[in-house]
């Protein structure tokens, strides 16, 4: 693939895209992100707060710590955290910077403003709608289909920014029906190094820092460390222990950033991490490490696509065939043993439900980590799912789409039953 090729350039752009850090998980953060806009175009700190949230938004953040809140979680506490300590421009670290006298303070205007949240449904699974007042004045801002993408800033009446919506569809980003595997294989082995090393770099230094930290830490249920007592300290349970450790971490206020795939910090965990302890162990080059994980990145964000930002589907085992896919790279594999892999690792475990942010996500990703490993070392001892047992079929292409379509459509109700669970928990 040459540079000058509009599928090179966008390969690039789409990992300059998903490939972003971010504080904390990404949807109370982006709660966080419209809150601090709103309160910018408001002028002054609001007595009144209404977060209208889709119920997957609502499911995504009800159980997982707000970053610099004193270990509060919500979407309240989101809210407040941006309206009083975000620094807008900052976007998805909007609340990196908080000051320990502006978390008091978050505390504080929890207790005295007027923060409620409300649950609305516009055909749109990741909806975020804040709504300040102030006396007689007002603003609003609106997130819709992605976690920066803000479609609707109004103040007193006036419209300043009015973007459509159609759906889920994300149409200010670039084109993801370009990516199939066997582009990204070409792309993988083409690509100028100097073009990806300045996407890559923060996600080697910011996700293998946070597993760093989820295994010196007390943080979740220590789902890394359980590993590591319980199974040893051989690279295949390394690679899982870490990226759980990462996750533990994040889901239970570790003050550090990620570097996020396809929206969430645990997906970019789990497609980087264990990439990179593999390419550790094996001592391979520098380049080999950046185009392990070109492909695992790329092959994440490609099995994702079309299951969306928000499902009942667990991001983390598209993520985790992914890994395994760049693992497979690393260890002499070609083109057949990745798509095998990423096969082998979808028929594993697809299925696994997205319960929202919270402790157990680093479990599930101890499990798609395994499930991608169990992939690559089936194929490498002649042994695969064919075309026919169940949602595989014939040809990695047929097989990521029925994983799409079951994890948008198919799982729809299930997300509903989800969220209307989790809504009844107390």
């Amino acid at each position: 693939m040459e540079k000058n090729e509009q599928r090179y350039q966008a390969y690039l752009q789409i990992l300059k895209e998903e490939l972003i850090p971010a504080m904390g998980c990404t949807e109370p953060i982006a709660v966080a992100y419209a809150a601090a806009v709103a309160r910018q175009t408001l002028g002054e700190l609001p007595d009144r707060v209404r977060v209208g949230a889709s119920g997957s938004m609502i499911k995504n953040v009800k159980s997982v710590i707000v970053p610099n809140t004193d270990n509060m979680k919500g979407l309240e506490a989101a809210a407040a955290a941006g309206i009083v300590a975000g620094r807008p421009e900052q976007k998805l670290e909007v609340i990196a910077d908080v000051t320990p006298e502006e978390t008091k303070a978050i505390r504080a205007y929890l207790e005295q403003a007027d923060v409620k949240v409300e649950h609305v449904e516009n055909g749109v699974t990741f909806d975020i709608i804040v709504t300040v007042w102030k006396g007689a004045h007002t603003a609003q801002v609106r997130i819709a289909v992605f976690h920066t993408n803000i479609v609707r800033i109004e103040k007193d009446g006036e419209v300043l920014l009015d973007l459509p919506v159609h759906g889920d569809e994300e149409e200010n980003l670039t084109d993801r029906s370009l990516l199939d595997m066997e582009h990204i294989w070409d792309f993988v082995h083409s690509v100028d190094i100097k073009d990806v090393k300045p996407i890559l770099d923060p996600q080697i230094r910011y996700n293998m820092a946070i597993a760093e930290e989820g295994l010196r830490g007390d943080y979740g249920a220590n789902i890394g460390s359980v590993l590591l007592d319980m199974e040893g300290n051989d690279v295949r349970v390394r690679a899982k222990a870490y990226a759980a450790a990462g996750s533990d971490a994040r889901m239970n206020g570790c003050e550090q950033p990620v570097v996020i795939n396809s929206g969430s910090g645990n997906q970019g965990i789990t497609a980087s991490v264990p990439v990179i302890v593999y390419a550790r162990e094996l001592k391979v080059s520098e380049e080999q490490l950046y185009r392990a994980l070109t492909l695992s990145n790329l092959t994440t964000i490609h099995e994702k696509t079309p299951i969306g930002r928000l499902s009942a589907y667990c991001g983390a085992i598209s993520a985790g065939a992914g890994a395994g896919a760049g693992i497979a790279y690393l260890c002499g594999g070609g083109y057949e043993a990745v798509i095998h892999t990423v096969v082998n690792a979808l028929a594993i475990v697809s299925g696994v439900i997205c319960d929202g942010a919270k402790a157990s996500c680093a479990a599930k990703i101890a499990t798609a980590v395994e499930a991608g490993l169990l992939g690559y070392n089936m194929y490498i001892r002649g042994q695969q799912f064919h075309g026919g047992d169940g949602i595989v079929a014939k040809g990695v292409e047929n097989s990521l789409r029925n994983v799409g379509r079951l994890g948008k459509q198919g799982m729809k109700e299930t997300n509903r039953e989800i969220i209307d669970i989790m809504v009844g928990c107390k």
